[in-house]
């Protein structure tokens, strides 16, 4: 038989969210939440969606891996002439969002998306491991694929092409940092009331932000 999507129903229960427990600086409010994540072994806590909008006004979102985060903003790697590198190079305005059913928590981020300097990004795509590394070469990624066939080719000949050397990383791949400026905190509760908890730009607070608590 099939689901009755309409009757699926979950009681959040296990935590709540108030102003005076909460950071007063979003990040390390974020950096708290994310610990229990990684503390709870939840799957991939570091996955995120990332939202952009594209030249025609159109939205799209897709998961991406938060690679680090401190006081400069969000870091993610990509493809530049992916889809979503080619909506950032027209409206740098993205949004985050981070999901953690398990803790019945979300985090919603807002900010601006710049290139990270080619050293950071040199660095990093020296990490990885050597099969993703040809996967950035290999996948003209977004572009229309005629098979799969055709991408395990271009995968093997890149492997024979860089069999007895480092790969480099190709100059249409690299990272991105998000500068935020807008956090929203929400925690599951009983009956849809949830809580949500904003911070805002606010010069005049020690921290530079202001919270609000946002109507669930």
């Amino acid at each position: 038989m099939p689901i009755a999507i309409e009757s699926l129903r979950q009681e959040y229960r296990q935590a709540v969210l108030n102003e005076a427990d909460v950071k007063a600086s979003p990040l390390e409010q974020f950096q708290d939440w994310l610990q229990q994540a990684l503390a709870a072994e939840l799957p991939e806590p570091h996955a995120m969606t990332l939202a952009t909008v594209s030249p025609e006004g159109l939205p799209s979102a897709r998961t991406v891996l938060l690679r680090s985060v401190d006081s400069a903003g969000f870091v993610f790697y990509t493809n530049y002439q992916s889809r979503k590198g080619r909506d950032i190079a027209h409206q740098p305005g993205v949004c985050l969002l981070f999901y953690w059913p398990e803790l019945e928590r979300q985090v919603r981020i807002e900010g601006f998306a710049s290139q990270l300097p080619a050293a950071v990004s040199d660095a990093y795509f020296a990490s990885r491991p050597r099969g993703s590394q040809i996967g950035a070469h290999a996948s003209p990624q977004s572009e229309v694929l005629p098979d799969r066939a055709s991408l395990e080719a271009r995968e093997q000949a890149l492997i024979a092409r860089f069999a007895d050397q480092n790969v480099p990383r190709p100059e249409h791949w690299g990272g991105y940092c998000v500068k935020p400026h807008y956090f929203e905190f929400w925690q599951g509760r009983p009956s849809r009331l949830h809580d949500r908890l904003a911070y805002l730009p606010d010069p005049l607070q020690p921290q530079g932000w202001k919270i609000q608590r946002l109507a669930p």
